[in-house]
């Protein structure tokens, strides 16, 4: 369940880009994290991210629940900011390697395919 209704993740986003428009501040540190057009992923991560949009329900418990970032592969953020979401994985007789980990920004949605060995940060203007 996405902890931060939309209007929260749009607010988000103006005041990131106002931020960078005016030097404010930085962009979020992506070392390490590569990008994927929204339209390159499985359709399996479409259905994923429309039920994260929805509120669930989520075919599994663990859904919405904390991602802590242990790997230390997403920018540095408090605990919390991070939720994971299974993608289905066909074939697979458990949940599979595929997520998508929300952050609290404006589509803020990053996607692994290899159970966070690596992610991509999903590009919706592609």
């Amino acid at each position: 369940m996405r902890t931060f209704p939309l209007i929260s993740r749009i607010c988000g986003a103006a005041v990131l880009g106002a931020a960078l428009l005016f030097g404010g501040a930085t962009a979020p540190a992506l070392a390490g994290v590569g990008h994927v057009c929204s339209t390159a992923l499985p359709p399996e991560a479409h259905d994923t991210l429309d039920l994260i949009e929805a509120g669930g329900p989520y075919p599994y418990p663990q859904d919405g629940g904390t991602f802590y970032n242990r790997e230390g592969l997403l920018p540095d953020q408090e605990t919390g900011y991070y939720h994971e979401y299974t993608v289905e994985t066909p074939g697979s007789r458990d949940r599979g390697a595929r997520r998508i980990v929300t952050g609290e920004s404006y589509q803020e949605d990053y996607y692994t395919a290899d159970h966070y060995a690596s992610f991509r940060l999903v590009d919706y203007g592609c």
